[in-house]
């Protein structure tokens, strides 16, 4: 028999992936704004991203959709526990699109007003994603089938640290991309701020991975006993292996092994998070079977689901393709 829990499971882990490492490096430009003050620098940063920007949410809806569909009760408690960053984070998106479009048709006088809303939508779109993964990494009170904890329980030291974390890790993600994209002085510039990036992420992952077994024991247990211990020791040391590679592909002035082994780093942080927490959709005691909507349900929308994700891959694809190679000073999208 099929099990559509697994298979839905799959794709938002799937979606939920695309969506930060596709938007990670968009919104990481806005969070490097303030590093560069430069405004044809700054043009040329939005630019990298101008043509394909906008499409990269496609990958949250798909994901949140998902969720509502395959998981209805984890999709519930998830909204009701996380209201508060959940909202702060649309609002962070929509003020990033808005300035993102607006910044190049303002006058010179009003350009710095949606300089700053672009940074702060990063900001806070980007904390507040992160705040909310590690809301859900602590686990959320449910009593029956409803959330029985606080509206600010999120509130709390490690969400908000994982909130920095996610800050230094959409950097990290938004100065690759630019090292991939750009040449002269604003690939010096990116280049000489991603190794002290690679050691802040480091640092925090170290906080996190240490973190997370002392205040949850399952979570030790699944990590630190044999043989589970042999076979997820892989996972630390490809981290390590990823951040030296970045660390010496940027000091020889490499363009694409910066970007691409940032994208690596970035899946083994999210993976080591996933094994974490599987199979638990909310910790720490609902399990994705136990919050799935009835199978004939899952099997009616995996018929839509395999029929759109496709759809999105190959224009997601296509437009990467279109808009490759190097961005110049004098070339524009707007």
């Amino acid at each position: 028999m099929i099990d559509f829990s697994i298979i839905w499971f799959a794709i938002i882990v799937f979606a939920i992936l695309m969506y930060i490492v596709m938007d990670g490096f968009d919104l990481g430009i806005g969070l490097l704004f303030p590093f560069n003050k430069n405004p044809v620098e700054r043009d040329m940063m939005v630019n990298t991203v101008a043509p394909v920007w906008d499409g990269n949410e496609t990958w949250l809806v798909l994901g949140g959709a998902g969720m509502y569909g395959a998981f209805p009760l984890a999709y519930s408690v998830i909204v009701d526990a996380l209201t508060i960053p959940l909202t702060a984070m649309l609002v962070g998106l929509i003020f990033r699109g808005v300035a993102f479009e607006f910044r190049f048709k303002a006058t010179e006088s009003h350009r710095p007003f949606w300089d700053k809303a672009f940074i702060w939508g990063s900001v806070l779109a980007t904390f507040s994603q992160g705040v909310s993964v590690g809301a859900i990494i602590n686990g959320f009170p449910v009593h029956g089938r409803t959330f029985a904890g606080g509206y600010m329980d999120w509130l709390a030291p490690f969400p908000l640290f994982c909130g920095i974390g996610l800050l230094v890790a959409y950097a990290l993600l938004g100065c690759t991309w630019l090292i991939m994209k750009t040449e002269h002085e604003l690939h010096r510039k990116m280049s000489a701020l991603a190794t002290p990036l690679v050691i802040a992420l480091l640092v925090i992952v170290g906080l996190i991975s240490l973190w997370t077994p002392f205040s949850h024991e399952a979570i030790a247990q699944r990590w630190f006993t044999r043989p589970n211990l042999f076979w997820f020791l892989p996972v630390p040391v490809l981290v390590l292996v990823c951040a030296w590679g970045i660390v010496r592909g940027v000091k020889r002035e490499a363009h694409y092994s910066p970007f691409l082994l940032t994208l690596l780093l970035i899946f083994l942080g999210f993976s080591g998070l996933g094994i974490s927490v599987w199979p638990y959709i909310i910790p720490p005691s609902i399990t994705i079977w136990q919050a799935a909507s009835p199978a004939i349900s899952q099997a009616f929308m995996l018929v839509g689901g395999l029929l759109i994700i496709p759809v999105i891959l190959m224009y997601t694809f296509w437009s990467y393709y279109v808009f490759r190679g190097k961005v110049k000073a004098d070339e524009g999208y707007h």
